[in-house]
């Protein structure tokens, strides 16, 4: 079943435990083999994820994107097919009983991060497997709790801005304890938003992303879910260190979990929806000082201790996940030797598009590089708030026209 954010409708009747979400599925047995399961979800195309079961328990959980990516790779049906599907099982999935709660399930599913969210979750009766339930679904319902309660959606959206934040909240920490000299800036337009942000922390280096996906409030926070949780599982699966193919692999996910096919190669005719979103991914390796940047439509700009100028990383022209992206793009990477007191800025088109001054047209990327170059001796704190500063007096009592994310840092 291909997912289609426009189909989701609120449930007419309030939910109150973890089985008014439960779905019933099929499961696998432990030593069902690779191709057994391969089987499974080539039949079922509405298959998402599916509950391994030893002794008529389930002991987790395989995620359809995850294991079909894994069994595309070359010479993988040979190596893993008649072996044990537990080699792509996720081993530690959640998993709740039917009788817990909205709001016992809520939390956690957010403490057990995105796969959760992203890939569902199982839920059991007296330890036996009952069925399964998805992270998007439970958003649903968790708004629409929100709004029975209230009356009033903006409880609701209040709600997801939890959420959400919560979710951004290990980037935070991890770009804390990283970099000294940073800042990253998020002001979603509405209560939620369609701009998000990654970084995350690892012996040799850092890796960061910033992205806007299509849409704003609610929609937009909806493909934010499926955008990070997407990266979330590249990240998994091919490490930090090729920002390029991190972005083809996003990409794949997207459209995949979207069923956002060209109309020209699909057999169904035109794709229900065509969203996607623009990024721009960040590997800084330590030992070389390097820094290597895939972007799709996003630049990177940078400042040299030496140059007058700020110089522009342009990434590819090509958005992540539309209709029309191929689904074989081949992003490219740049790499960069970073000089010492460099200074470095990634935005989304939130601060560039803006509309305001006395003529009200956009803030542009003239006005983005002459604060760059006014601060270029100060702090990246410093720099964000005087492009914040600056960025406001230029908007002016004109309405906020997009979500705002940039990440200034010196490496």
């Amino acid at each position: 079943m291909e997912f289609n954010a426009s189909r989701l409708h609120l449930p007419r009747f309030r939910l109150s435990v973890a089985a008014d979400l439960c779905v019933e599925t099929v499961s696998v047995v432990s030593d069902t083999s690779n191709f057994g399961v391969l089987e499974l979800f080539t039949e079922r195309r509405d298959l998402m994820s599916l509950p391994v079961l030893e002794s008529d328990r389930p002991i987790g959980l395989i995620s359809r994107n995850i294991f079909m990516s894994q069994m595309s790779k070359p010479f993988y049906h040979e190596l893993y097919g008649k072996k044990s599907c537990i080699a792509f099982m996720d081993k530690e999935p959640l998993i709740v009983d039917a009788a817990m709660s909205i709001e016992e399930l809520t939390f956690r599913a957010v403490e057990s991060g995105e796969k959760a969210l992203a890939d569902g979750f199982i839920v059991t009766r007296d330890g036996g497997l009952a069925g399964v339930g998805f992270g998007l679904q439970l958003m649903n319902v968790v708004a629409n709790m929100q709004a029975e309660k209230n009356r009033q959606i903006m409880h609701s959206i209040d709600y997801a801005s939890v959420i959400q934040r919560s979710l951004l909240r290990p980037s935070d920490l991890a770009l804390a304890e990283t970099l000294r000299d940073a800042h990253l800036e998020w002001q979603p337009r509405d209560v939620v938003g369609g701009d998000f942000y990654h970084f995350a922390r690892y012996p040799d280096g850092w890796f960061a992303a910033i992205a806007d996906c299509t849409g704003h409030g609610v929609p937009g926070a909806f493909m934010t879910l499926i955008s990070s949780s997407t990266l979330a599982q590249a990240l998994q699966q091919l490490g930090p260190r090729d920002p390029a193919a991190l972005i083809a692999e996003v990409n794949r996910g997207v459209k995949s979990m979207l069923g956002q096919v060209d109309e020209r190669h699909s057999q169904h005719g035109a794709a229900a929806s065509n969203d996607g979103m623009d990024a721009a991914f960040l590997w800084f390796d330590y030992a070389s000082r390097q820094l290597h940047f895939a972007g799709a439509k996003l630049p990177l700009f940078q400042l040299d201790p030496d140059q007058q100028a700020v110089q522009t990383v342009d990434g590819d022209r090509m958005g992540v996940g539309y209709v029309d992206t191929p689904l074989d793009y081949a992003w490219t990477n740049k790499t960069i030797t970073i000089p010492e007191r460099s200074l470095l800025f990634l935005t989304t088109d939130g601060l560039i598009d803006q509309i305001g001054g006395p003529k009200e047209i956009a803030y542009g990327k003239r006005r983005m590089r002459d604060v760059m170059l006014a601060q270029r001796g100060a702090g990246a704190r410093d720099v964000s708030d005087a492009m914040l500063a600056d960025y406001q007096a230029w908007q002016g009592e004109q309405p906020r026209r997009d979500d705002l994310t940039f990440f200034c840092f010196r490496p």
